[in-house]
């Protein structure tokens, strides 16, 4: 299944067990990085004509453009899928393949509104075409409402209780356990903590109830639309404790560095951080973090990305060069961006992402311009697994792709070597696959994820950071020894987990993406 819009995915997840994805490579929303204005600009001349025509436009000004007028003018939803189908076959990567569907299929009365039938719509220009695994080619195209991209993507805000979930088991008898929770949110001042399952969502039976009405309600609960909104869970902590909570959703701030420690081995000083979001706010935080541990004189990083989903792709860049070092890095290419035969963008320099040495303007508490700190290690250990998307991968390729040893543990990344950039039309944001990429040694072909040097289940039992904990355990023995070892940790992480299932985590397809900006 591939990912749809948020809401979709997430009940269909529920009710069949499917599991989509993201994407990788690309994005967004203006600020001086990405291709030349002039390409970007012929890249959609055709669908430019038929832009803004919409079924509801929107009234007032865009605050996430300089609080200009919204371009919005009264049209039809035939006018929307007339732009859709003009745009797909001017950017889409596999623009050769797009199957003739047949618009007038695809109306509000049919999906229940305009913006469901679109997104309907955009699958129905998908490629139908599927890998040498039997995966889909495009699984990972979506819609979004554009205001909640803008927010998710500028400022990292959401709204939410501050809590994961993942599915160990998506079928019933479900799984659903907490992996982690944010300090200062309604989940973490309810005590909610990692390893706590959820039982029921508003008195339904998450476990077992697999009817429409109750995987809605479940859905409504884990996911609200609002803030404000008030769900009921029952949970079972780690301790086995059952409870009753009450959650308000809440506007959220998201943080994307967290945990930053300094441990000491036999072997040597390592640094251990998570990093959960390649967000605008991870620029600041991901330099404070790395000149701390630099300055701390490590001999190891450990990352903990194994719930990091993506986003700016410059930031997993600037993250590979603070890794890797000016001497690694120097004159190589992070990511070479590829398109379609048709699109302009294929013609830019900037289709080749360099490895950054100084920031470049994303979050406000770092000035644009300032010299990043460098570890210069020949090696970094990753905690990855079905939640490690997008900018993420791309950060363990161009990595690899300049000889730095990226070893990961845990479990298969969830492979997206492709992406797009966000196109707006009448509120709604299209994610569309645009691009592909591949490393300085030209290589790119991850599309069924990277697989573990040391496999090793997701261990809920401890909390993230602590060197007891599965994936973090096996990574200092690793630092140690040379090989993946067993404990009493893994061990017990390989039984929390039912054998035919892969985790999922309960999340929206913004969150498994990776972005550039488009010039303004």
């Amino acid at each position: 299944m591939r990912h749809k819009t948020a809401a979709t995915a997430a009940t269909l997840l529920l009710l069949t067990g499917c599991g989509g994805g993201g994407s990788a490579g690309s994005g967004d929303d203006g600020g001086g990085l990405g291709p030349d204005a002039s390409l970007w600009q012929q890249r959609t001349a055709a669908s430019d004509r038929y832009t803004g025509f919409c079924a509801a436009p929107r009234s007032g000004n865009d605050p996430y453009n300089d609080n200009l007028p919204y371009p919005d003018r009264q049209g039809s939803i035939e006018d929307e899928k007339l732009w859709l189908k003009t745009y797909m076959h001017e950017v889409y990567l596999w623009n050769d393949e797009i199957p003739d569907a047949k618009a007038s299929r695809y109306t509000a009365a049919a999906y229940g509104s305009v913006p469901a039938a679109l997104d309907a719509y955009l699958y129905a220009l998908t490629t139908p075409k599927v890998t040498a695994s039997g995966k889909l080619k495009d699984a990972y195209s979506f819609t979004y409402p554009t205001d909640q991209w803008n927010a998710l993507s500028t400022m990292a805000v959401g709204i939410g209780y501050g809590m994961q979930v993942t599915l160990l088991a998506n079928t019933p008898p479900r799984s659903a356990i907490v992996v982690y929770t944010d300090a200062d949110t309604p989940a973490f001042y309810q005590s909610i903590r990692r390893g706590a399952e959820v039982l029921t969502v508003d008195g339904v039976d998450l476990i077992n109830d697999n009817t429409r009405a109750g995987v809605d309600t479940i859905y409504a609960g884990l996911y609200p639309a609002t803030a404000g909104e008030s769900h009921t869970f029952t949970l079972r902590d780690r301790d086995g404790v059952i409870r009753n909570v009450t959650l308000v959703s809440a506007s959220l701030t998201s943080v994307p560095v967290e945990r930053v420690q300094i441990l000491d081995t036999s072997a040597g000083r390592v640094g251990y951080l998570v990093f959960k979001e390649h967000f605008a706010t991870a620029e600041g935080q991901l330099a404070a973090a790395l000149e701390r541990l630099r300055d701390a004189g490590i001999t190891d990083l450990v990352l903990d990305m194994r719930y990091n989903g993506g986003g700016y792709l410059d930031i997993a860049s600037e993250l590979a060069f603070m890794i890797a070092g000016q001497a690694r890095s120097n004159g190589r290419v992070f990511e070479q961006l590829r398109y379609n035969a048709t699109n302009p963008l294929a013609r830019s320099p900037d289709s080749s992402v360099p490895f950054h040495a100084t920031s470049q303007g994303f979050d406000p508490s770092l000035a644009s311009g300032a010299t990043l700190p460098e570890l210069g290690l020949s090696r970094v250990f990753v905690l990855a697994g079905p939640g490690t998307c997008s900018a993420s991968e791309s950060l363990i390729n161009g990595l690899r792709g300049i000889g730095v040893q990226a070893v990961l543990i845990g479990g298969t990344t969830c492979g997206k070597p492709y992406g797009f950039y966000a196109q707006d039309n009448c509120g709604l944001s299209y994610f569309a696959i645009e691009l592909s990429g591949v490393n300085d040694q030209g290589f790119g072909d991850y599309a069924d994820g990277f697989a573990p040097d040391c496999r090793v289940n997701d261990d809920y039992a401890h909390e993230l950071g602590d060197p007891n904990e599965a994936l973090l355990a096996t990574a200092l023995n690793w630092q140690q020894t040379g090989t993946c070892g067993t404990s009493s940790a893994t061990r017990a992480a390989a039984a929390q987990r039912p054998a035919s299932e892969t985790p999922q985590l309960l999340r929206s397809p913004l969150h498994e993406n990776a972005w550039r900006r488009s010039p303004r």
